[in-house]
């Protein structure tokens, strides 16, 4: 106890050094310039990740809930908002796959379906179920293939296109309305059990041949699909939005997104998905409809912990940078890390489960930089006065607090200073602070300056969160 009250008022003493001092940087918010609205931010569970957090390889309760509210509390952790379920296409959970709901043909696409439903989704469903229980309220639903038997390869991996889209030829037929059927039974399911999935998504990573679940399709072929499951969604009445294309990198969605303007089918689709691997977030989409960023991580990198170290791609400081460029420069409204929590030496959750322990990444405390104070709902706003290391970004949430992200990139602290220049301004400020020595330490009030003004110092290698009160 004695270590952290001396952390934290060594952080404050610190912040404090350049009160009365003259700011190196001015910040300007502005309220009433206001760009895209936010979904939310949040994580993957699938491949069975959920089972692991569950406890089925040795998480005990007690640890369990510890990193549920990691993950989910508003109090504790990084109140994460959207979790994204994978739905599943294999006959069998063998390694880490995940289960179709019917594994088996029916024997042709106008057979009657006999669906086979466990209630457990590998864990999805009570993941879930202790999600919603926070909070949550976005659920979205991905599928990586259809089955197989419903593919031109009959296999689930290893690419392969659904059949009776344009430029594929089946003996079985067109399964084009039977996979609409498919996911939206998946959807009934989910419904049953008392989650509403807001989200739904037919193809993930569409342009790669892998040897897990995957499945091939062009803008053409996505646009032959979207023709039949709109209007299916539409007579189960259903108002889940679709999602479209998850594609691998920026690059390649803006592609996806081209030629699905070009066939007429942009307006099926509710929300515009890409992830940020094979080519990173560069730019704006070209569409008015939001745009998410589904699923990103450092699939390569061994497991760090650092907030900074040497500015490597797993390091706290460089997701934190990553996500607020997402919503500056990309005009994202959602960022979804891929995995929450699992068992792994690499840097693709955001917590390291083993056994019953588990190790907190700073890549978490980044996030919830942003996902504790930036409430699906809110807007981003102007905020200029930022620079080559000292990057900046605002949003006005729709209970009318507004939130400031400031991070220092630089090996020197900065004194800045905080003004409020159209639209709201606030009471009083509170900040909070994640470093290498902090994670999301609140300092409490921040010092008033002159001419209504606020002023702080931002440590170097830092990022504080300012937060209108």
């Amino acid at each position: 106890m004695f270590s952290s009250i001396l952390l934290v008022a060594t952080a404050l003493d610190a912040l404090n050094v350049f009160t009365f001092a003259r700011a190196q940087l001015s910040i300007t918010i502005d309220s009433s310039l206001q760009y895209q609205h936010v979904d939310g931010f949040g994580i993957s569970a699938s491949f069975q990740r959920a089972q692991q957090i569950c406890g089925k390889y040795g998480l005990s309760p007690t640890n369990r809930t510890k990193v549920l509210d990691l993950l989910f509390s508003n109090t504790t952790g990084a109140s994460l908002t959207i979790l994204r379920n994978g739905i599943g296409s294999a006959n069998s959970s063998s390694l880490d796959y995940m289960n179709s709901i019917q594994p088996l043909s029916p024997g042709s696409p106008a057979a009657a379906p006999f669906y086979n439903w466990d209630g457990s989704d590998s864990g999805q469903v009570w993941l879930s179920q202790v999600a919603a229980s926070y909070g949550v309220k976005t659920f979205a639903a991905d599928a990586w293939s259809a089955p197989g038997y419903m593919k031109t390869n009959n296999d689930d991996t290893q690419g392969g296109s659904l059949c009776g889209v344009t430029n594929t030829f089946c003996t079985t037929g067109d399964w084009r309305q039977a996979y609409a059927d498919y996911l939206v039974q998946y959807l009934s399911y989910y419904a049953a059990a008392g989650i509403n999935v807001t989200h739904v998504g037919f193809v993930n990573e569409p342009e790669l041949h892998e040897r897990y679940a995957s499945m091939i399709s062009n803008s053409t072929q996505s646009a032959d699909f979207l023709r039949v499951l709109a209007p299916t969604l539409k007579a189960a009445g259903l108002d889940t939005k679709i999602t479209c294309c998850d594609a691998a990198g920026w690059k390649s969605q803006a592609r996806m997104l081209a030629g699905i303007q070009a066939a007429g089918a942009e307006s099926l689709i509710g929300v515009v998905t890409s992830h940020g691997y094979s080519s990173p977030l560069n730019g704006t989409l070209n569409t008015t409809l939001p745009v998410w960023q589904t699923e990103w991580s450092d699939l390569h990198g061994n497991w760090t912990d650092d907030w900074y170290f040497n500015h490597t791609a797993g390091e706290g400081l460089t997701w934190a940078v990553t996500i607020q460029k997402a919503f500056t420069e990309s005009n994202i409204s959602a960022f979804i890390y891929w995995q929450g929590a699992e068992m792994t030496g690499k840097n693709t959750a955001l917590i390291r489960l083993a056994g019953d322990s588990y190790e907190v990444s700073k890549r978490l405390w980044a996030m919830a930089q942003f996902s504790r104070f930036v409430r699906p709902g809110a807007v981003r706003i102007d905020a200029e006065g930022g620079n080559e290391e000292v990057h900046v970004s605002a949003f006005t949430n729709s209970d009318g607090v507004v939130t400031v992200q400031v991070i220092n990139n630089s090996t020197n602290a900065t004194d800045i200073e905080l003004i409020f220049d159209g639209g709201k301004i606030p009471a009083s400020l509170k900040s909070f602070l994640t470093d290498n020595e902090n994670d999301l330490t609140d300092l409490g009030q921040v010092t008033t300056g002159n001419n209504g003004t606020w002023e702080s110092t931002l440590l170097a290698r830092s990022m504080l969160s300012f937060v209108g009160v």
